[in-house]
C-alpha cells in the first residue's frame, strides 16, 4: 500500500469516527455539527474565490450557510415554521447591503458569489438534517448509494473505462464508470430496501429503483459541478481539512446533490 493511499485511508477512518457518533446521536448535537461543516464547507468557496473567511463578506456568507443549514424554529419558537429561509433572506440583505459601502470596489455581480455559495451549502445540509430527522435509515440510504456510486463508478471505469464523461471537467470519469456506479447503487439499494421496507416510504420496489437510477445521476452531477468550480479557480481540493480527501465540500459534494432530490420526491 502506499503512502497516499494509507494517509487516506487512516485520515478516512479518523473522519468516519468523528461523524458517525453525531450521526447515531442525531438531534441537538448532531444538527450544530452538521452547521459547523456546512460553515466550513462556505469557507472553502469563498477562499476559493479570492475572499476571507474573515471579511465581513465572508462572515455573513458563513452565517448564511449556518442559518440555512439548522431548523431555527425547533430553537426559536417565536419563528415561523421556515424561520430558517426568512433569516437566511436577512443575511442575503445584509450581504447586498454591502454593496452599498463599498461602490468602486464591490459589486451585485461579486456579491453574488458568496450568497450563492451560502445557499448551495445550506439547501443540501439541511436537508441532510431533515433526512436526519426523520430517521437515520434516510440519511444512511443516501450515504449508501453515495458510496455505491463513487465505488463502483471507480471500480468499472478503471477496468473498461473507454469513452470520456466530461473530460473538460473531470478527465478520468468515463462514460463506462458513470454506468458502473449506478448499477452498483441499484444493486446496493434493492437489498437496503429489502431489508428496510420504510426506506421507501410507500414506493414499490420497481420505482424505488428508478429513483435509485435519478439518484445516482444526481451523486455523479454534484460530483462534477464542484469539480467544474474547482478548475475554474484552478485548484485540486476544495480544501485541506482531512488530509489525503481534500476538503469538507470534497466529502460532501454529492449528498448535497442527492439529499434536496430524495425529499423532493417524499422519502422524507
Amino acid at each position: 500500500m502506499s503512502k497516499d493511499l494509507q494517509k487516506r485511508v487512516i485520515f478516512g477512518g479518523v473522519a468516519l469516527a468523528i461523524f458517525i457518533p453525531f450521526l447515531l446521536k442525531g438531534g441537538v448535537p448532531f444538527q450544530l455539527f452538521i452547521g459547523l461543516l456546512a460553515m466550513i464547507a462556505t469557507a472553502e468557496l469563498i477562499k476559493m474565490h479570492g475572499l476571507l473567511p474573515n471579511s465581513i463578506e465572508g462572515m455573513l456568507a458563513m452565517l448564511g450557510s449556518l442559518v440555512l443549514t439548522l431548523p431555527l424554529e425547533n430553537y426559536l419558537t417565536f419563528l415561523p415554521t421556515d424561520g430558517n429561509y426568512t433569516a437566511y433572506a436577512i443575511v442575503v440583505f445584509c450581504l447586498l447591503g454591502s454593496t452599498v459601502f463599498n461602490l468602486q470596489h464591490y459589486s451585485y455581480s461579486e456579491v453574488a458569489f458568496p450568497i450563492a455559495s451560502s445557499f448551495y451549502v445550506g439547501i443540501g445540509f439541511h436537508h441532510l438534517i431533515l433526512a436526519r430527522m426523520d430517521g437515520l435509515d434516510k440519511v444512511l440510504f443516501a450515504l449508501f448509494i453515495v458510496w455505491a456510486t463513487d465505488i463502483g463508478a471507480y471500480m468499472i471505469g478503471s477496468r473498461i473505462g473507454r469513452r470520456k464523461l466530461m473530460p473538460k471537467v473531470s478527465p478520468n470519469k468515463t462514460l463506462e464508470g458513470s454506468l458502473g456506479g449506478i448499477v452498483s447503487a441499484l444493486v446496493v439499494s434493492a437489498i437496503f430496501i429489502l431489508v428496510d421496507k420504510g426506506v421507501a416510504s410507500g414506493y414499490s420496489l420497481v420505482t424505488m429503483l428508478l429513483l435509485v437510477v435519478l439518484f445516482s445521476i444526481f451523486a455523479q452531477f454534484g460530483d462534477l459541478v464542484e469539480s467544474a468550480i474547482k478548475r475554474c479557480f484552478g485548484v485540486k481540493d476544495s480544501g485541506k481539512v482531512i488530509p489525503g480527501h481534500g476538503g469538507i465540500l470534497d466529502r460532501f459534494d454529492s449528498l448535497i446533490f442527492v439529499f434536496p432530490i430524495m425529499h423532493f420526491f417524499g422519502l422524507f
